[in-house]
């Protein structure tokens, strides 16, 4: 990532923390050691490293670095459980309690943008998730195919776990088939827009990707 590229996404960040009064965390994945296994699942000790680092914070979001906040007017603390959301979980569980809030597009669960609620329960979940065994076993899709695991064989994960649709946290950039085609592109008014898999094909270039949406979310908030 370029140098400019990398100012635009912080300053999307911070314009949208300091609308909410939000801290922001832009930590470098040389921060953590990872072994031999992908880069990408640096996103794990990073957020075990938020954690720790604001003790007062209830929530974290997470979003890759290959994504941008489009309609910061939205907080994450009513955002995704709000009057829009259809939250799919276990009937007991109330949107007070739950722990996780995640969406999943054609290929199945989004690690790319999602909702961490600070607690016992989280540093459970993320020691799990990130467990050398799950690292070693060469997942195709790193961490993201880990958590899916997580959650399938994890009771305990699961009962604090709240899916809900797509666009709500997690729209698309360009049209990929497999994860939704339209249906998952981004739309106005939606939260976040992200460029899944731009980093991993030769055919695409992240940077381009982003511009037009930097400057529709410049123009239309970045100034205010």
């Amino acid at each position: 990532m370029s140098k400019d590229y990398i100012k635009k996404l912080e300053e999307n960040r911070q314009n949208y923390a300091a609308r909410h009064g939000y801290g922001t965390f832009f930590p470098s994945v040389n921060d953590y050691d990872i072994g031999n296994s992908p880069r990408s699942w640096a996103l794990v000790p990073a957020l075990r490293h938020a954690i720790t680092k604001y003790p007062h914070t209830t929530h974290f979001f997470a979003l890759s670095a290959h994504g941008l906040i489009m309609n910061p007017s939205l907080s994450i603390q009513s955002h995704p459980t709000g009057e829009k959301a259809v939250i799919k979980t276990f009937s007991h569980l109330k949107a007070d309690k739950i722990d996780i809030v995640l969406t999943q597009d054609g290929e199945g669960l989004c690690q790319g943008s999602f909702i961490l609620r600070r607690g016992e329960w989280a540093r459970f979940f993320l020691d799990t998730w990130f467990d050398p065994l799950y690292r070693s076993y060469n997942f195709q899709k790193a961490e993201g195919h880990a958590l899916e695991h997580v959650v399938q064989w994890h009771p305990t994960i699961l009962t604090k776990l709240a899916l809900i649709p797509q666009r709500l946290l997690n729209s698309y950039g360009v049209d990929i088939s497999s994860r939704g085609g339209k249906e998952a592109m981004f739309k106005d008014d939606d939260f976040v827009v992200r460029f899944v898999g731009c980093e991993l094909d030769s055919n695409r270039n992240c940077e381009q990707e982003m511009e037009p949406y930097y400057n529709q979310w410049k123009a239309r908030w970045g100034n205010s």
